[in-house]
């Protein structure tokens, strides 16, 4: 038994080592940075970054983002797993084709959208050889705060909604085809076999895929980047720009923290919302 528990923990030490070194010490190091002064607590880069012009707007546009982004994904992906879920034949080839996105990084998504969104674009050169319109339009002007949101929000649905689809199907899986065939004996339809048996069952890992995706969504920074430039600030965005562009690395911090933050709050509220039983965990 003592060596049983022995191995345990020499088999968890590699992991326990690279969570103190890539994720504990930096977040003690910008906790430091961002409460302090000199060694003297203080929220005087809180301050700093609340009177800059640009957190208001980078915060609204972010929930606004998330807002939008996460519940579009979240209806995406659960029918792209049914449609998986119901598949006999190339269900591996579909999922596979289907999460080809995932491998991609947020800046490169982002560079591959703006050849399609640009004026001289692939958007633009397939309308205009349809004669659906005349001349170049420009869709990622300043004055289109609308059309700015719309091609951010377009371009991480394409990237990222395979990453909670992985996690939805690997859920449905897990679920005993015995509860579907027993509902649709009793003459449940698609849809109520789906809201009444499906859903719940695959609480679990819908309360996974959320988590992970919310987190992410407020840590979007390439795609808008690469597609809107400065044009629409969002947090993590200027968390970059103190870092870099100002060289204000206790300001970024508290930028950074305030990100931490509101992510930790989202993760207790599908913790809470979502909860999940024993006997379900099982």
């Amino acid at each position: 038994m003592k060596s049983q528990r022995t191995l345990a923990y020499l088999l968890l030490l590699p992991s326990t080592l690279f969570l103190v070194a890539f994720f504990l010490i930096p977040f003690g190091q910008v906790a430091w940075l961002g409460l302090t002064v000199e060694g003297s607590p203080t929220l005087q880069h809180f301050t700093t970054l609340s009177a800059d012009w640009k957190f208001g707007p980078a915060m609204k546009n972010t929930f606004i983002l998330v807002g939008i982004l996460v519940p579009i994904q979240v209806i995406f992906a659960l029918a792209m797993a049914q449609m998986v879920a119901k598949l006999e034949r190339a269900r591996d080839i579909i999922l596979y084709i289907w999460t080809i996105p995932l491998g991609v990084s947020d800046l490169a998504a982002g560079l591959i959208w703006l050849a399609i969104l640009e004026q001289t674009g692939f958007l633009n050169s397939l309308l205009n050889a349809m004669g659906l319109i005349k001349g170049q339009v420009n869709w990622l002007q300043y004055g289109n705060m609308w059309a700015l949101f719309a091609a951010v929000i377009i371009a991480e649905i394409w990237r990222s909604t395979a990453l909670m689809l992985v996690i939805l199907v690997a859920g449905m899986g897990l679920i005993p085809k015995e509860y579907a065939e027993a509902a649709e004996v009793f003459g449940a339809g698609p849809w109520k076999r789906f809201t009444k048996v499906t859903l719940p069952l695959l609480k679990p890992s819908l309360q996974t895929a959320l988590i992970l995706r919310t987190i992410l969504a407020f840590e979007v920074f390439g795609v808008a980047a690469a597609l809107t430039g400065t044009n629409l600030p969002v947090l993590l965005g200027e968390t970059f720009n103190w870092q870099f562009n100002l060289q204000d690395r206790n300001v970024a911090s508290a930028y950074a923290l305030i990100v931490l933050g509101i992510s930790v709050a989202f993760t207790l509220v599908f913790l809470r919302v979502l909860r999940v039983r024993a006997e379900q965990r099982a």
